[in-house]
């Protein structure tokens, strides 16, 4: 049986949607057709209401509605969310903003962060391929419990993709570069080695990855 939740929270989002919202989602290069056009902070309201319940948020991410979908970032237990469960959503994915909400929100809190950048980094999708790099840089601010090593590590992904000259990626591998850079010093020291050595290139996508690093780190 349908939970009736769903329908009820789509009710909801109905209610406090504007053809305003949805008509400005252009300028951020947001998709609006499965939109209906509520601000972030009355999605994240609704999440807070419904509290985390797994079932409910797999099924609001069904519902292909975009608010529902940003809305399992709020609703869903990160414990029980599943390497699988996050590669299929990834596949789904046809704007920066479910990828970079669902990262910064949801996902860096599972045990799975760096098993999925490491799945990710190289993959052909453009908001697949944002998502290792968009989880990435939640971990640098957000992970309290990683060592050096595993950023380190990472650093070479980073170098690799940064060679990718699609607009959400370079700017996602930018973000990480820089969120490992501002860990601590020793992640500091060779983040910002690799942003110069970034800076130094003579293709045009590595070179700003790298500039736009060493000006902010």
């Amino acid at each position: 049986m349908a939970d009736p939740r769903v329908a009820q929270a789509l009710v909801w989002l109905e209610q406090h949607a504007s053809k305003s919202v949805r008509d400005g989602m252009s300028r951020y290069a947001i998709p609006s057709a499965r939109a209906l056009g509520v601000k972030m902070g009355d999605i994240q309201k609704l999440g807070k209401r419904l509290g985390r319940d797994h079932a409910l948020a797999l099924a609001l991410w069904r519902t292909g509605v975009y608010e529902a979908q940003m809305l399992c970032a709020y609703v869903d237990e990160p414990a029980r969310v599943t390497r699988a469960q996050m590669h299929a959503q990834a596949l789904d994915f046809d704007n920066w903003a479910v990828c970079d909400t669902l990262c910064f929100a949801l996902w860096v809190r599972t045990p799975h962060g760096f098993a999925m950048v490491r799945k990710w980094a190289t993959h052909r999708d453009e908001f697949v391929k944002r998502a290792a790099f968009a989880l990435l840089a939640s971990l640098a601010l957000k992970d309290k419990e990683s060592g050096d090593a595993q950023f380190l590590a990472s650093l070479r992904l980073i170098e690799t993709a940064s060679s990718d000259e699609r607009n959400f990626v370079m700017k996602a591998v930018n973000w990480a570069l820089r969120g490992i850079g501002r860990r601590n010093a020793k992640l500091r020291k060779a983040a910002v080695a690799l942003a110069r050595k970034l800076a130094a290139s003579q293709a045009a996508t590595p070179r700003w990855i790298g500039k736009d690093a060493l000006r902010q780190l």
